[in-house]
């Protein structure tokens, strides 16, 4: 089910990059920007009225479990004991609702409790996704949101500056969705004749191997990579001396970054302080193209090991803890993607990205490396006997090694 459901999403993938970088090459960005606005409102409506239809037909959403919420209260609930049984914490929320001086005990100390409630929470998340078996798996997938390889605005940017439209790069970005649903369907493969962790472990390699690409990219001819420009003289001549903003020569040319740095004119990369008449020498595509090879290639490996560990977390977390554990993961993937955000505000010109290419793959590979771990603690010494699983066993079971850490 989570691999039918992402492919849906790659298919999506393909037609929306296609669709919209056509639109802005051949029409222009104010129709690009219409057309992306009447979508979203237009499935807006439609998403309103699925999930409507959900709802209708599932009754027991409209009910919570009182089994779950008695749980749920007992791991959030900092002032039960850890020893509480579920019970008792039903039957003090019924005290609460008919006697009136459990209330009034509560507003004595609400200013404070109310104050350190979130951080408590915080805490408590934590904890419990820390003693998750699954742990180093989770955060192995945290990792992987440290990252510039990927079709977001930052590739988009460096793109530009090497001389690519935006129509090839909405090509490219619906191949990186056609080699998506490629790694779906490695996922369902190597899952059933390998199992789910050594599936993880295959595309973890399978990732790092085609991210070498973009390693050899960066110190390839057209590389615009050199750490001897300062990243922060821009920004503070920005800042300080308010120097404007560059001009742009003509409808067709594009700013890239910041002052004094490359300007795109029809299709090719002329420097901002360059004579408009000289013909500009073009850019080599041998680097560009290496970085986008290496990235596209290495989505079949992504998104088989993201599903590997969506599953990982849905199997070996229980139902009443689900919540706690995927809110925890969600900020390390939030949290991850936003320090890359953060080491691109501080190296933003296009000669650093070399650099910011180098980090990525490293923290890549600390997110396999601690998955490989989680892997070897799970399965010992059968880690690398590749078998079919037993079709007699319960469906989607984990390995012995992994079961007896539950």
């Amino acid at each position: 089910m989570n691999a039918t459901i992402r492919r849906i999403d790659q298919l999506t993938n393909i037609l929306a990059p296609m669709a919209v970088g056509q639109i802005m090459t051949f029409g222009s960005p104010m129709i690009g920007c219409g057309f992306i606005s009447g979508w979203n409102l237009m499935s807006m409506c439609v998403e309103y009225l699925l999930l409507w239809k959900v709802y209708q037909k599932t009754p027991t959403l409209a009910r919570k479990s009182a089994k779950v919420e008695a749980s749920e209260l007992k791991q959030l609930n900092v002032k039960k004991e850890s020893d509480m049984k579920p019970a008792e914490g039903v039957q003090l929320i019924m005290e609460k609702d008919v006697n009136g001086f459990e209330p009034q005990e509560q507003k004595e100390v609400g200013c404070t409790a109310r104050i350190a409630e979130p951080f408590v929470t915080f805490r408590d998340g934590w904890v419990a996704y820390y003693n998750q078996p699954v742990f180093l798996a989770g955060m192995g997938l945290a990792f992987l949101y440290m990252t510039v390889l990927g079709f977001d605005c930052i590739t988009t940017g460096y793109a530009y500056t090497q001389g690519l439209s935006g129509s090839v790069l909405s090509l490219l970005m619906g191949a990186s969705a056609v080699t998506g649903i490629m790694g779906t369907v490695a996922f369902t493969w190597l899952r059933r004749k390998c199992g789910l962790i050594r599936t993880g472990l295959i595309s973890g390699v399978a990732q790092f191997a085609c991210l070498i690409l973009c390693v050899i990219s960066v110190f390839m001819p057209g590389s615009p990579m050199d750490l001897t420009v300062s990243p922060f003289a821009d920004i503070s001549a920005r800042l300080f001396e308010n120097e404007p903003l560059p001009t742009i020569a003509s409808p067709e040319s594009e700013m890239i970054f910041a002052t004094g740095m490359p300007i795109l004119l029809n299709g090719s990369i002329t420097p901002a302080n360059s004579d408009p008449e000289m013909s500009p020498e073009p850019v080599p595509l041998v680097s560009v193209s290496l970085l986008f090879a290496g990235v596209i290639a290495a989505r079949v490996g992504l998104w088989s090991f993201d599903l590997t560990v969506t599953q990982l977390l849905q199997e070996n977390v229980v139902e009443s803890e689900r919540g706690i554990i995927n809110g925890v993961q969600n900020s390390m993937n939030y949290l991850l993607d936003l320090l890359h955000f953060i080491m691109v505000i501080l190296a933003p010109n296009p000669e650093a990205f070399g650099l910011l290419v180098l980090i990525s793959v490293s923290f890549v590979a600390m997110g396999h490396i601690m998955y490989f771990r989680f892997a070897q603690k799970s399965l010992g010494k059968q880690l690398f006997v590749c078998h079919t699983p037993d079709p007699k066993a319960a469906p989607d079971s984990s390995p012995p090694g992994n079961t007896s850490t539950v």
